[in-house]
């Protein structure tokens, strides 16, 4: 990996940093990607490094590093049936299935959601990203099934990126509980980042990142105290559900990582599904919104827990 380096001078006084950026570099980078890359000390300031939101006097001299791949990795297109919800010139959703990872990894190359929008959409191996991410605005976990968005170019992607950061993206997820909440709707606000002790897991720490989840109980005409819930997320970050549910002592069924050790209901998935998304289109500007239906696995449990 190697840098690319640029610099100019801020010019407007009193504007944020990111936004000056963003000014600079124009629709090269999302928001959040220019945010990041002033996280990790990419962008110093007269030699210093501040946060994204730091207020500028103007002539400063802004030095930015970009980071570069001298060997760009190369996703294999592979001819896989995806549910395509929608699609047009610049996005599709799809309806992804549980047991589908999103892109490549060390221990899964092959498979991918990437590999077969690659196959679909050829063209989104040209964007400005690594290909193993091309077209990915956001990500679901492999064993969630539901909605997710494909760009299929970089201005598309940006606009997509940016809604997803400014929290315009209305994402709604059903998910059934091992435990009845305290109360029918709540809102947990812990922030989210990862386990210090397990590498691979995340957890509510307090120098996490800020994570907000809202949750309300539609179902609980069950055996046991399983409770059935809408969730909506107004953050994004890796397994928020997940850990928030676990956190306030109610775990998603079927999660063996955040949930019980011993699971009551045989599923080998988790039971979270991604059933209803709304956003803005990137070129029209029109509020799109979609909705999937539980999977049939999913609608059985639910049956079989009424049962008796």
């Amino acid at each position: 990996m190697s840098n690319e380096y640029l610099e100019f001078t801020a010019g407007q006084p009193g504007q944020r940093l990111d936004k000056t950026i963003m000014e600079f570099i124009g629709d090269r980078l999302s928001r959040a990607q220019v945010q990041t890359l002033i996280d990790d000390g990419l962008a110093l300031v007269d030699g210093k490094t501040l946060k994204a939101g730091a207020k500028l006097k103007g002539g400063e001299q802004i030095t930015l590093a970009i980071p570069t791949r001298e060997e760009p990795e190369v996703v294999q297109p592979e001819a896989i049936d995806l549910t395509i919800v929608y699609e047009d010139d610049d996005l599709a959703v799809i309806d992804k299935p549980a047991g589908m990872i999103v892109h490549p990894g060390e221990q899964n190359e092959t498979g991918t959601l990437v590999s077969a929008a690659l196959n679909h959409w050829p063209q989104i191996a040209a964007m400005n990203v690594e290909e193993k991410r091309a077209g990915i605005v956001h990500r679901l976990d492999k064993d969630t099934s539901g909605l997710i968005i494909v760009a299929k170019n970089d201005r598309a992607r940006r606009k997509l990126s940016d809604q997803f950061q400014d929290r315009t993206i209305d994402k709604t997820y059903i998910a059934l509980l091992e435990k009845r909440p305290d109360t029918t709707s709540g809102r947990i606000e812990a922030p989210i980042g990862r386990d210090p002790k397990q590498r691979k897991r995340m957890a509510v720490l307090r120098a996490g990142r800020p994570a907000i989840t809202e949750f309300t109980v539609i179902d609980d005409d069950f055996r046991g105290d399983f409770a059935l819930v809408e969730v909506h997320i107004l953050t994004g970050r890796t397994h928020q559900i997940r850990v928030h549910m676990a956190f306030i002592g109610c775990p998603i069924v079927g999660d063996r990582v955040y949930g019980f050790r011993k699971q009551r209901v045989g599923l080998k998935r988790q039971f979270l599904h991604a059933a209803k998304l709304s956003f803005d289109h990137p070129t029209s500007g029109k509020r799109l919104h979609f909705e999937s239906p539980l999977p049939a696995g999913l609608q059985n449990i639910l049956v079989k827990l009424r049962q008796g």
